[in-house]
């Protein structure tokens, strides 16, 4: 019978039992634990199990041996400390990062271990998302999306764990940890720029609030978090200049341009991704270079830079092919739209005047008036005919635009907007009155026909909210929150 301790016995790779149990199962490398917990001190390739399962990528062995582990009375080296902590962060175990990071600072050797786990939390803007989000918070900030509250994440109380320490060291030492942060060769980019690159605001954000003057550290291009949060379309790190107090940003990039330059430029197409259809990227990219002429002066929104061009003549040359793209999207979606709208109205119309049960023939009243589905058979018609007109009338006025820039700033966005609800909305009021009308006739012999029919008219409605929410959400979002976009009203730092 084997004995607890040939559980100890190692490979010729000086691989014990746990480490072929961590590529196995969380249930297997449980047991072999509970029979020798020693397991976990024995290296191999001079690493602890404990490292070799958050390189496996099993995050329920992870956790299953952490859960055996006790941080104050393992003998883990320094080494080994960052190992786990920067692995840890690296595979989104943030919670284990912080007890870690914790009992590192207790004992006083977090700034030996930590620092390098700014970097990585810089590339990792999911470990500051909140650690419960209802529904109905999911589906507002879906239509209204904004910073939120971060307090309760886990990333935000590492970085700031961490960062309260940085603040603290001598100066040789803080300024040498600046240089990480801030970035002092081209060959390697700043934490802080990594960070706006990527749009991780609330790392920034923790950053600023103990130490407000990195903000207007600058690259090797000259370029502040601004800069690059004008180039790469982050309006939330953007957002944090004006809890900084207003300052003009008129400095000049190696190759002239100043950031309203930027702004003209057209950003990755995946930043042009965040909203749908090319008519609302076009308006997006107004917004974000009227937003940022704001934050220039007279003369720079005139300064030609190094191709002897304007910012407003190089947002329109980098821009033509998006505006034709949008124009031909738009048309394309009033085109399908209206011809949905024009089959709704010409039912609805036709609809009124074939009422359910027919007409008195001495009176010419409908024989069912009396009954109360009859009404909302009347009301439901007379809706769905109006709304669909309606919407038809915007359609048309987006197929007769002009198309100029400014349009697309307003103009079309509301229009689309307007065409979309009184689409639905017609859509809905024709499946009212098409159950209404099963409920004049089958009611009192046979209910379940208005009862399934009703069911099964809730289908259509349902699918095209399905199918065409993302759309409405993004033209709801663009043409009343867009005014939102920039100088929020919830306070980050």
């Amino acid at each position: 019978m084997m004995k607890v301790e040939d559980l100890k016995l190692q490979n010729n790779e000086g691989e014990t039992a746990l480490w072929l149990a961590i590529a196995s199962t969380d249930k297997m490398v449980d047991v072999l634990l509970k029979r020798n917990k020693d397991l976990l001190k024995i290296r191999t390739k001079g690493s602890l199990p404990f490292l070799c399962a958050l390189w496996s990528g099993h995050n329920d062995v992870v956790e299953c041996i952490y859960s055996m582990t006790n941080i104050a009375d393992e003998e883990w080296k320094d080494s080994d400390k960052k190992s786990i902590l920067n692995s840890c962060i690296a595979a989104g175990l943030f919670d284990i990062a912080l007890e870690i990071i914790n009992h590192c600072k207790t004992k006083g050797t977090l700034m030996t271990i930590g620092t390098e786990v700014l970097r990585y939390l810089a590339y990792k803007p999911a470990a500051f998302d909140e650690k419960v989000r209802s529904f109905f918070r999911r589906l507002v900030l879906r239509i209204l999306p904004g910073p939120g509250n971060f307090e309760n994440s886990t990333g935000v109380k590492i970085v700031r764990c961490i960062w309260s320490e940085t603040v603290k060291q001598n100066l040789q030492k803080h300024e040498d940890i600046l240089k990480t942060i801030a970035g002092d060769s081209e060959e390697k980019e700043g934490l802080l720029f990594t960070a706006a690159r990527l749009g991780n605001y609330k790392f920034i954000a923790e950053l600023l609030k103990l130490y407000p003057e990195i903000a207007w550290e600058r690259d090797h291009n000259n370029y502040t978090i601004f800069h690059v949060a004008v180039i790469h379309r982050h309006e939330n790190v953007y957002n944090l200049l004006y809890e900084l107090g207003l300052r003009k940003l008129g400095t000049l990039d190696k190759n002239k341009d100043n950031i309203l330059h930027l702004a003209a430029k057209k950003p990755a197409q995946s930043r042009l991704n965040v909203v749908s259809g090319a008519a609302l990227q076009m308006q997006r990219e107004l917004l974000w270079f009227e937003e940022v002429k704001t934050r220039v002066n007279s003369t720079d929104r005139r300064k030609w830079n190094e191709e002897k061009k304007s910012p407003q003549a190089l947002f329109s040359e980098q821009h033509a092919d998006l505006m034709e793209k949008g124009e031909k999207w738009m048309k394309n979606t009033a085109n399908h739209c209206m011809v949905v709208a024009a089959l709704i109205a010409t039912i609805m119309f036709a609809a009124a005047f074939t009422l359910p049960g027919g007409n008195n023939g001495d009176t010419g009243h409908p024989i069912l008036l009396k009954k109360s589905a009859f009404v909302v058979f009347v009301v439901a018609d007379a809706v769905s005919l109006c709304t669909s007109s309606a919407s038809i009338l915007m359609f048309l006025a987006i197929l007769t635009s002009r198309y100029a820039e400014k349009d697309f700033l307003v103009s079309l966005p509301v229009k689309l907007m307007v065409g979309l609800v009184t689409l639905f909305l017609s859509i809905v009021t024709m499946m009212i009155a098409f159950s209404a009308s099963f409920f004049l006739l089958y009611a009192e012999s046979m209910k379940w026909i208005p009862v399934s029919i009703a069911a099964l008219a809730g289908v259509p409605v349902v699918l095209f909210a399905l199918l065409q929410s993302r759309l409405l959400f993004d033209v709801i979002n663009s043409t009343f929150n867009s005014r939102h976009l920039f100088r929020p009203k919830n306070r980050m730092i």
